[in-house]
This record gives structure tokens, C-alpha cells and sequence, in this order.
């Protein structure tokens, strides 16, 4: 996004913290703007479920008298922040979009937004998520719909999709989401912004809404969306702070600078295609990164198809069970009506004969995907468990042979979606999924739009997910498309460093997405 020196709203989050330290602009000009801000864009996004304008006011008051005495300020002192609805924010509600949570309030806030409050920053409010956080658009009948600041006849991914709407849009600077499947990957992909989910552990979720209760297998973990990539890395800092338990501070020792790193890179995974403009912003980041100094070579992840139905496998082995209690009393949304009918037939019984069924219709897609839904025993559970584990020192050996420090590769197959079109395009998760099932740092970074001439290649057939990729590709030139950036366990050092190359790269070219036009 280009910075505007005279507005706010465009400042980097570092840029606004050192400005308020130094007394260059004060924290309640700041708040004051990114109010005004969201108070002219949310009518158009719907991204601001839950303000907080009058706390904010006072927060901000209260570091401009603590800079005025002379004390010592936070990190993030003065910075504007939002936090996708889930997380708890004292005396507000987590609905998750569930109308029987509708008169819930938490009594504390969650450990991650104390964390980023007392390092300063200033919460503005909480934004949209889908129902239940399941699905890549922010959509639910307690608060409606989220649109994309590119086009508001696309949805702005999900489950953190309104917390990439505002911070897209410059409703605040650092945004607070969480992921277990590409929830702040896929919406900052679809948003044209920045973010970063952690190495599965890294940061505790116990405070976090039991949407999968007792999954160990496959761990949310919080993550950090802004506009710029050096925020990224100043919100885990302070996310990573030791004086927590269940938190493991970041690498203290330097990483390798990018010229001393050997990049993988690949634009298919074997699942679903990539729309045109995302393989070519995957071969342009390669190629931008060698001509760097990195040594940078085309490779492919083994078993990424197999280990999709592993992911699908393990996330809903209960047959969506726990997820079914949370919603009893609420209205659902069709997808997750469709989604809990699945879950309530064993796992044989789909695999058996609805697969092969849709298989013999020429629904391939479908059929991978419904054969790895459905309830299964214990021992079943077990074993996809234990296939995890293996696949992961598989894949961690792949990475080793090559000697690879780094991954470059999809963020999502396809650009933001159009509204109601993610239930059949769950295959289309399988690019940021995967590194939630090996528990690998990710990163998503903004590079470029999609071309005129490169809306869609696919052939027309009969394959519903290709007809859906299909309407999705079509008129979709001009919105954003970022890459995906991961490394091994515990090297957010390296993914941040990566991604920043890649912004310092990118973000002076003709296609790179500034400020969108909401």
C-alpha cells in the first residue's frame, strides 16, 4: 500500500509507533483517523462487527499522558489494532456467528489481546468471521456479510476475512487473527495485505472458542495480519513475549540472509490448479529471489494430495460432532448444513459408495473430498494420526535432500471468491492446509493482481469444483494475488525474512495492490 505522509491510515504500524514516541503526531490523532476511516469504508465492507471506538479513545488518551510524563512506552504504543470476533475482548461478545452465543460476553480478554494491549496498541474492535469459523468467506446470520475492499461482489476470504477487509482497507494497522486451515493466509491473499501463522505450539489457544474440542492433531494458533511485512514481525514479538506459559520465544541468533538461502518453489500441488495470475506471481517471486542471490529451484511436496484427505481426515473425524453441539439453537448457513449431514455417516459408507458414485458422474473432486469426510472410529483416528507424523519426516527429508531453507508456493488456488462460492471449492484450501497439518511456520505475501488477459485457462467439463474455479476466474482481473511463504518448525525468522525480500521487490511495480479502491 503507498503511504500517504500526511494520513494515518497509511502509516506502517512501526511507522506509528515511532511517530507517537517521538511526538510527531499524538496516539488520539491516530485512533481519531482510523475511526473516521472505518466509519467511511465499513457501510461498504461490513468487516466491523463489534466496535469499541469510546474504550479506544481512552487508551489512547492514556499513552499520550504517559508519553507526556515521560514513561516508558510499549511497542506498540499508540498502534491501531482489531481482532478477528473470536477472540474474547472483556464485556463483548464471541459469537463465532452463532445466534445462540448471541448474548454471550467475555470476562476477560484473551491472552493474546491483553498481550497486544499492554505493548501499547489500541484496540478499535472486533471484525466478521464466518459461522463457526469453517469457510473461506466471512459470512454468518448473527452479523451478515463481509465483502472484499477490491470488489464487494467477492468475499473477503475466511475465517479472519474481516479482519483482512479493514486492515486492507486502512481501518487499523496490525490485525489479530488465528488459523488452522489458511484463515489468515486466504484472507490476505484475498484482501491484497500480509500475514503470518505461526509454528503449530508456538502460541497457546486455550483461551480460544472450543470449535474443534480436544484436536491435537492439527492446532489453531494465532496470526498476525498487517500491510506491511514488518509488522508482521513486530506483533509476534510481541505475541512471542517469554512471560506467558505455552509460548516459545522467537530465534534469537540472525537468519540466513536470503543470498545464502536455497528456495523451493511450486505452483501445483496435484489437487486443483491455480488460476493463471497466482502461477505466475508463484514464477515471478522465484525468479525475483535468484536474481537476489538466493539458489532458488523448482520442486514438488510429496503426497500433497494424499496428505489433503489426511487433513480432511483428521479435522473432521468426529463427523463434525463438537461443532454440531456448538450450533444447536442457532440458524445454519447451507454449507455447514451440508457439512454436519456428511459428518453424521461413518467415513466407509462415504468412502465406499457416495465416492465412487460421484467418481462414476465425472465429479472427481467431490469424490476425493467426500471420501475423506464422515465419522471413524478410534483406531482409525489413530492411524491418520500416526500417517501424519511419517508424512512429516517424509516431507521434512524431501526438504533436506534438497537442501532447502524455504518454500515459495500458493497461498490459495484461486483469487477471492465470489459470494456463496466456497462450499465446493474446498479443494482450493489444500495449498495453505497443508502446512497446518505438517505444523510448519506460513506466511502469505502480497506480490500482484490478476491480468486481463489471465482470468481463466481451465476447460469447461462437467466437474463441478472446475465449473466453480471457472465462474470464480472469470472478470476477477484487478484483485489481488500473493504468495505463500514457509519454512521448517520454528523458523519464523526465515519466513519473515523471505517475505520481506519479496515486498521490497514487488511493492514498487505497476500491479502491486496499494490501497484498494472502497
Amino acid at each position: 500500500m503507498s503511504r500517504d505522509t500526511d494520513d494515518p491510515t497509511t502509516w506502517s504500524a512501526g511507522e506509528i509507533a515511532e511517530k507517537i514516541a517521538s511526538g510527531a503526531v499524538s496516539a488520539a490523532e491516530v485512533t481519531e483517523a482510523c475511526i473516521r476511516r472505518i466509519n467511511q469504508v465499513n457501510p461498504s465492507l461490513n468487516a466491523m462487527v463489534v466496535p469499541l471506538f469510546d474504550r479506544a479513545r481512552v487508551d489512547a488518551a492514556a499513552v499520550d499522558r504517559a508519553r507526556s510524563r515521560g514513561e516508558s512506552l510499549g511497542p506498540l504504543a499508540g498502534v491501531p489494532l482489531t481482532v478477528k470476533e473470536s477472540f474474547d475482548v472483556a464485556g463483548t461478545p464471541s459469537t463465532l456467528g452463532l445466534s445462540s452465543r448471541a448474548r454471550h460476553r467475555a470476562a476477560n480478554d484473551d491472552c493474546h489481546v491483553a498481550r497486544l494491549r499492554s505493548s501499547g496498541a489500541i484496540l478499535l474492535g472486533k471484525t466478521n468471521v464466518p459461522q463457526l469459523l469453517m469457510g473461506n468467506e466471512s459470512d454468518n446470520p448473527v452479523y451478515g456479510r463481509t465483502n472484499n475492499p477490491w470488489n464487494t461482489e467477492r468475499a473477503a476470504g475466511g475465517s479472519s476475512g474481516g479482519e483482512a477487509a479493514l486492515v486492507a482497507a486502512g481501518g487499523s494497522a496490525l490485525g489479530l487473527g488465528s488459523d488452522i486451515g489458511g484463515s489468515v493466509r486466504l484472507p490476505a491473499h484475498a484482501c491484497g495485505i500480509h500475514a503470518i501463522k505461526p509454528t503449530s505450539g508456538r502460541l497457546t489457544m486455550a483461551s480460544d472458542a472450543p470449535v474443534f474440542p480436544g484436536q491435537e492433531a492439527i492446532v489453531v494458533q494465532p496470526g498476525v495480519m498487517a500491510r506491511h511485512v514488518g509488522d508482521l514481525r513486530l506483533g509476534l514479538q510481541c505475541l512471542c513475549a517469554p512471560d506467558q506459559i505455552f509460548v516459545a520465544e522467537l530465534p534469537s541468533s540472525s537468519p540466513p540472509r536470503v543470498d545464502q538461502m536455497r528456495i523451493a518453489f511450486y505452483t501445483d500441488n496435484g489437487v486443483i490448479s491455480v488460476a493463471p495470475a497466482i502461477a505466475r506471481a508463484v514464477r515471478e517471486v522465484a525468479a525475483a529471489l535468484a536474481n537476489c542471490g538466493a539458489r532458488v529451484e523448482e520442486w514438488q511436496p510429496p503426497e500433497a494430495a494424499e496428505a489433503w484427505t489426511a487433513y480432511l481426515g483428521i479435522m473432521l473425524a468426529d463427523g463434525c460432532a463438537g461443532a454440531r453441539r456448538m450450533a444447536e439453537g442457532s440458524r445454519l448457513q447451507p454449507r455447514l448444513r451440508h457439512m454436519f449431514l456428511c459428518g453424521r455417516f461413518p467415513r466407509w459408507l462415504l468412502a465406499g459408495v457416495a465416492s465412487p458414485v460421484l467418481r462414476m458422474l465425472g465429479q472427481r473432486n467431490l469424490a476425493r473430498d467426500i471420501g475423506a469426510m464422515g465419522h471413524v472410529s478410534a483406531e482409525e483416528y489413530c492411524r491418520l494420526v500416526q500417517w501424519r507424523a511419517d508424512y512429516r519426516q517424509r516431507f521434512l527429508d524431501s526438504l533436506s535432500r534438497g537442501g532447502f531453507d524455504a518454500i515459495v508456493c500458493p497461498p490459495d488456488a484461486l483469487p477471492a471468491l465470489l459470494h456463496g462460492g466456497s462450499e465446493f471449492l474446498a479443494s482450493a484450501l489444500s495449498y495453505p492446509a497443508i502446512y497446518n497439518l505438517l505444523g510448519m511456520p506460513a506466511g502469505a505475501v502480497a506480490v500482484t493482481t490478476v491480468r486481463p488477459d489471465e482470468e481463466t485457462r481451465r476447460a469447461a467439463g462437467g466437474d463441478r469444483v472446475e465449473r466453480m474455479a471457472i465462474e470464480c476466474e472469470r472478470n476477477s482481473a484487478g484483485l489481488p494475488v500473493g504468495v505463500q511463504v514457509a519454512a521448517r518448525h520454528w523458523r519464523e525468522d526465515i519466513v519473515l525474512n523471505v517475505m520481506g525480500v519479496i515486498e521490497d521487490q514487488f511493492s514498487g511495480s505497476p500491479g502491486y495492490p496499494r490501497r484498494p479502491p472502497i
